[in-house]
């Protein structure tokens, strides 16, 4: 298909047919950009809006929300009054323009090894908010020019999974300056309160990601920790705040003392639980005189351990202490209240994977061409697949992008007036930008996500098989480079504290890491918690890649003849045998690294997720999606071991029931009333 050339188009014709926001936007955009002197309301009316406003009133307040919007995108509107008109106010003497630097990004040049270091520190985020906006932050530089195309070598590639969707929703709020509503269960009372806080920031500690904000019902800055969120978070109609200047998310968060050091008291099935036990210590027979064991673990936050046990169903009671007891139970009930509940329609809309998004809107479109008119600029020629891909769209979304594109351009509406875009034989040129050549400069969160990475990556030991005195040249480089470009919202990145990833096991990361570089085997004893059992395997190293702070590796198991992932937390011992490795590492892997391959014969769930859980679609790779109308998903999921599906269940506590097959649902909630079964009564959980 080639671009329409030789004579003017008609422009009103063509908003007749599709007047949509985003075409409005963009024309508006470059009208605005490509004046010296500025364009009048009446300009402006009759060629960009084509008179379509209605009235005075109506087209003043559509002009004065597109201003809003662009300021949206970072583009300030220019208002100049004519001094010889009447009244300094007057809108009809006044012109507008955009000036051609404005919020435009600036020019960024960056060597290999640091795209390589960005390349990681954008891809820590998996998936969620941010996991976007580093996605749109690396386009803008690929857009500038000034992003070397790297590939990630076989290594270390850390990635952080943010906490659910409670983590996108505080993002979104933070950003937009909204307050949020939610409910939350109180560290000192251990009831379920509700909540109306500004939020001002988010961050990592402990191993657990918090909120910083104005709690407004008490009046006074407080910390919420977002997995004690009850509730999905709802935005406060018609609110509004700002934040404290100058405030820091780590700064607040190094303030926060860890919780004290308890010991569960725990009765354990004989011979059961090993990597529970690995941490415990055994003090005799339980005296239920079940032939149990009575232990001891250590523990600091009691939902956190909840979770675990929750998942280790009937095989495990708590004695004490009763906040404790009473988290799992309550992770229990919530598994078996939403195991029962009447079902819902399994109708998934099309066949074939459908991964999960949010609803794209005009804002979402306006981005992706405003990325995309520089990025055709700098890779002239690309397939327009290639295009695609690299956008993260279908070819029928980019296509649709370019036919709005070819038919934008300034109020004349000539074809040297237009954006000069063709694709023949798929392959996609353009010729004539107006100005568009230039990203625009980084949003708050997009700042956020590449600084935040940036800074994660600090304390790691390796980083993709560079040497240390490389990487961290080229990680002080490209930050003091981002810094200065981002500006304003490389300063306003400081609401979003990451956490470390460094490993706790260095030994093992160190063996490992060097087990990659040099090509040699492995032989390990592991802990496998699904099957209970220590095993002995030989295996190929092929990369390590971390889950927020645990830490993974994937290597081909001689003794499984397949791909297999290992945490470094349950390798019970670990050297090199010896041998080199049967062949070189597969290249071509997508990034992230996947905690499991499913395989075809493996067994076809699904799941009911509610809007907190959704995020485990995501997870678990689910190969088809359906939305439902509570803000939950449905989500069909290959699983290789379904023995495990009753622990998933109990462990995720009344965000995540199987619907199909039956007979997995009925073991599930068997397992989870087997639990219950254990706590003799509701005066037995409120106990102590």
């Amino acid at each position: 298909m080639t671009r329409l050339a030789g004579f003017p188009l008609d422009f009103s014709n063509v908003a007749t047919v599709s007047a949509s926001r985003t075409e409005r936007l963009l024309n508006l955009l470059l009208a605005l950009l490509n004046t010296k002197v500025g364009l009048s309301r009446s300009i402006l009316r009759e060629k960009v809006y084509h008179d379509t406003a209605g009235n005075d009133v109506a087209f003043g307040r559509m002009f004065e929300r597109d201003k809003a919007d662009l300021k949206q995108f970072g583009f300030e509107v220019e208002t100049l009054m004519d001094p010889s008109s009447f009244g300094a106010d007057d809108p009809a003497s006044a012109r507008y323009r955009i000036g051609k630097d404005s919020n435009r990004l600036p020019e960024v040049k960056l060597t290999p090894a640091e795209c390589t270091v960005l390349l990681l520190a954008a891809q820590l985020w998996e998936r969620a908010a941010l996991g976007n906006a580093a996605a749109n932050a690396v386009r803008k530089l690929q857009a500038a020019g000034g992003f070397t195309d790297v590939e990630l070598p076989a290594g270390v590639q850390p990635r952080i999974k943010p906490a659910g969707q409670a983590f996108d929703d505080v993002v979104a709020a933070m950003h937009g300056r909204h307050p949020v509503r939610f409910g939350y269960l109180a560290v000192s009372t251990g009831r379920e309160e509700t909540r109306e806080v500004e939020p001002w920031g988010l961050g990592s500690r402990f191993g657990q990601w918090y909120l910083v904000g104005f709690d407004r019902g008490r009046g006074a800055k407080r910390i919420f920790r977002l997995s004690r969120m009850t509730t999905a978070l709802t935005v406060v109609a018609g609110g509004s705040f700002e934040p404290p200047e100058g405030f820091n998310a780590k700064a607040e968060l190094a303030a926060l003392n860890e919780l004290p050091l308890q010991k569960a008291v725990l009765d354990v099935d004989a011979g059961r639980l090993l990597a529970l036990r690995k941490r415990a210590v055994v003090t005799g027979p339980a005296p239920d005189k079940g032939g149990r064991d009575r232990i001891q673990v250590d523990f600091r936050d009691p939902e956190q351990l909840a979770e675990e046990l929750a998942s280790y169903g009937p095989h495990v009671k708590v004695a004490e202490p009763a906040d404790l007891r009473n988290a799992v139970v309550r992770r229990l009930q919530a598994a078996e209240d939403f195991g029962t509940a009447p079902a819902v329609a399994v109708e998934f809309p099309e066949a074939g994977r459908a991964p999960r998004a949010r609803k794209r809107t005009s804002e979402d479109q306006l981005t992706r061409m405003l990325q995309l008119v520089p990025f055709l600029v700098h890779h002239q020629g690309l397939h327009i697949q290639e295009v695609a891909d690299r956008f993260g769209v279908s070819r029928k979304d980019l296509i649709d992008d370019l036919k709005i594109l070819i038919c934008s351009g300034l109020p004349e509406g000539y074809p040297d007036d237009l954006l000069d875009i063709q694709w023949e034989n798929d392959h996609v040129y353009i010729s004539e930008h107006l100005d568009l050549n230039r990203p625009v400069r980084f949003s708050e969160d997009e700042a956020a996500a590449l600084l935040t990475g940036l800074a994660m990556l600090g304390d790691l030991p390796a980083l993709a098989g560079m040497a240390d005195d490389e990487a961290g040249s080229a990680l002080e480089s490209v930050t003091i480079k981002l810094t200065g470009a981002a500006g304003q919202a490389g300063r306003l990145a400081g609401s979003v504290a990451g956490q470390s990833v460094a490993p706790e096991q260095s030994e093992a990361f160190a063996t490992i890491t060097q087990a990659i570089r040099d090509g040699h085997q492995l032989r390990l004893r592991y802990l496998s918690l699904q099957r209970d059992e220590v095993s002995e395997r030989d295996v190929d190293p092929l990369r390590l890649y971390s889950m927020d702070n645990t830490w993974y590796f994937e290597a081909y198991c001689h003794s499984k003849a397949g791909i297999r992932n290992f945490r470094l937390d349950r390798v019970e011992a670990l050297e090199p045998n010896g041998r080199p490795v049967t062949g070189p590492a597969p290249t071509g892997q997508d990034f992230p690294a996947r905690l499991f391959t499913p395989n075809e014969d493996d067994l076809q769930v699904v799941l009911q997720l509610t809007r907190q859980g959704a995020g485990l679609a995501d997870d678990y790779y689910a190969e088809r999606t359906a939305q439902l109308p509570d803000g939950g998903l449905l989500a069909e999921v290959r699983f290789g071991d379904p023995g495990w599906l009753p622990m998933f269940v109990a462990q995720h506590g009344g965000t995540v029931r199987i619907l199909q097959p039956r007979s997995l649902q009925d073991d599930a909630i068997t397992w989870v009333k087997a639990a219950l079964a254990q706590y003799d009564s509701a005066a037995d959980v409120q106990a102590g």
